[in-house]
């Protein structure tokens, strides 16, 4: 927002996040170039993952763009892009299986999961408005509104701290399938662990970051 001296404070997690991006990009596109053996595309396994598991009321969809994969728990819709939803590689079932893993959390009322969509509304909200009253309470010496932009940028590192369990055990249950029920070859789910191993280190690099910027909010509004 402004320069100060405590922006070095952010950098282990811009270094962090840089790092990530590339891993995550460098893996996808190498096990992008490796034909899975168990046969199936994105959009099948991902069907096929879903009827294993009792959960037919969970539609999936394509979507535009590389790496946008996601499920929408307030639509029951698994959205798949385009470079995994007709793709047989390694990295597209690892990516898809990871996102089936999130529905069969939702279908199951994972805890952490639970937490997260019930706070993400509050999250999104009190994240974009924090900076706000913090800046505006620094710069007419209302300490009281830095004060609540804090607190309000606390219930979003709160948001990143809970997406963690989340996320790591989405791709553990994604592994497990694909080890137990489809029975894929070690050498595969080498890359599977690789690509999704990486994908979890961009979560880790946000969740660092949202605290580091809440670190440096303390700082700031105590030497003012």
């Amino acid at each position: 927002m402004f320069y100060d001296p405590t922006f070095i404070i952010l950098l282990p997690a811009l270094l962090l996040s840089l790092w990530a991006t590339i891993s995550v990009q460098s893996r996808f596109s190498e096990y992008s170039k490796v034909r899975s053996r168990i046969g199936m595309t994105g959009a099948e396994l991902a069907r096929f993952i879903l009827e294993s598991a009792g959960l037919y009321d969970v539609k999936i969809e394509a979507l535009p763009g590389a790496l946008t994969d996601h499920y929408d728990p307030r639509t029951k819709i698994v959205r798949l892009s385009q470079a995994t939803y007709s793709s047989d590689s390694v990295a597209a079932l690892g990516v898809v299986a990871h996102e089936i893993g999130h529905a069969i959390q939702h279908a199951k009322g994972y805890v952490p999961l639970v937490i997260r969509n019930t706070i993400a509304p509050v999250a999104q909200f009190s994240s974009n408005l924090a900076w706000i009253f913090f800046i505006i309470g620094l710069v007419t010496g209302m300490f009281g509104l830095a004060q609540l932009g804090i607190i309000l940028f606390s219930i979003a590192v709160l948001f990143s701290i809970i997406t963690l369990p989340v996320e790591f055990d989405a791709s553990k249950r994604a592994l497990a399938i694909l080890q137990k029920n489809l029975m894929m070859p070690a050498e595969e789910l080498k890359g599977v662990k690789a690509v999704l191993s990486a994908a979890a280190m961009t979560y880790v690099a946000a969740m660092l970051m949202a605290v580091l910027q809440l670190v440096r909010m303390i700082l700031i509004a105590r030497r003012d």
